[in-house]
């Protein structure tokens, strides 16, 4: 039996940690269909199954799953000696491949990502926006941006942004005009909430401190959206109250267009941290990031 080709065993262990072809084939910037094949070749050349489809997952077979034990640690030790080279190189090289949630990829990570490709022009930067906690490594990134509270404890963490941030509370001028303004958080009750729900199905519940005094509210209106651009249109028309991460409303408050309530019981928590597994060999872009965001919060 001929050996198979190392870029279709590749393949075979992206698509099995990704769960997935289009997952997969997004984190290696080919189309499903290359992967698919690659997949189908490699069945047929070891002339054993190795992956269980179905519409909504992709798992490997017992035989499969004997392969991949065997070979990803192999896979990935020929990378990390591929990614030692650039340790001969003025810069590094490669892909950073981030999973990051839609705050930080939208109002936080732009401005460092940017300084950092400029001073690393070797290096690709592909970001996935996802608002659930992962197994970076095991979907196949490098590394993974999210808040305290969801990162387990093995990992290592490393601050990024803004060490501080709050949740805030807004409606537009009409509609406080029209219903009255809050007092208290329990006041939301009677009010139009404009609510979010996560990718995972949650709502949102929306949490208020003030001298150690928590509440907590499930918001209810007119609206239960996902993005947030469908949320701040709905509160700038006068649909009822929004909550969200204070860079999220800034604009709409400093313009006018939204009024802050229930300033006194903004709730703070602590800024989003980079996170990846602690290994003996790390990515030159990884490294390269990491270094970069140490230097950033030293300055």
């Amino acid at each position: 039996m001929t050996a198979p080709d190392l870029s279709d065993l590749g393949a075979f262990v992206a698509v099995t940690r990704a769960r997935g072809f289009r997952g997969a084939a997004a984190l290696r910037g080919v189309s499903p269909s290359s992967l698919s094949e690659a997949m189908r070749r490699l069945e047929a050349q070891l002339g054993v199954r190795l992956l269980n489809r179905t519409t909504r997952s992709v798992t490997p077979t017992e035989a499969g799953q004997r392969l991949l034990d065997r070979i990803a640690p192999s896979l990935d030790d020929i990378a990390g000696a591929l990614d030692t080279l650039n340790s001969f190189r003025d810069s590094p090289t490669g892909t950073l491949r981030l999973n990051v949630p839609t705050i930080v990829a939208q109002r936080v990570l732009p401005p460092l990502a940017s300084r950092f490709l400029l001073a690393h022009p070797g290096i690709t930067l592909e970001v996935t926006t996802n608002d659930t906690f992962i197994d970076v490594l095991a979907a196949g990134f490098d590394a993974g941006i999210r808040y305290d509270e969801s990162i387990a404890r093995d990992m290592i963490a490393v601050p990024l942004g803004p060490r501080m941030q709050r949740f805030v509370a807004a409606a537009s001028p009409g509609y406080l005009s029209a219903h009255g303004t809050p007092k208290h958080p329990t006041d939301l009750l009677q009010h139009a909430c404009i609510g979010h729900r996560f990718s995972s199905g949650v709502l949102a519940a929306w949490g208020f401190v003030r001298r150690g005094k928590v509440v907590k509210i499930t918001p209810s209106g007119p609206l239960v959206a996902s993005t947030i651009d469908l949320e701040l249109h709905a509160a700038e028309s006068g649909l009822g109250v929004i909550y969200t991460f204070d860079e999220f409303l800034r604009p709409s408050l400093d313009s006018g267009a939204l009024v802050p309530v229930l300033e006194d019981w903004w709730q703070g928590f602590s800024g989003p941290f980079l996170y990846y597994p602690s290994r003996t060999h790390m990515p030159a872009p990884l490294r390269a990031f990491v270094d970069f965001l140490k230097a950033e919060a030293a300055a």
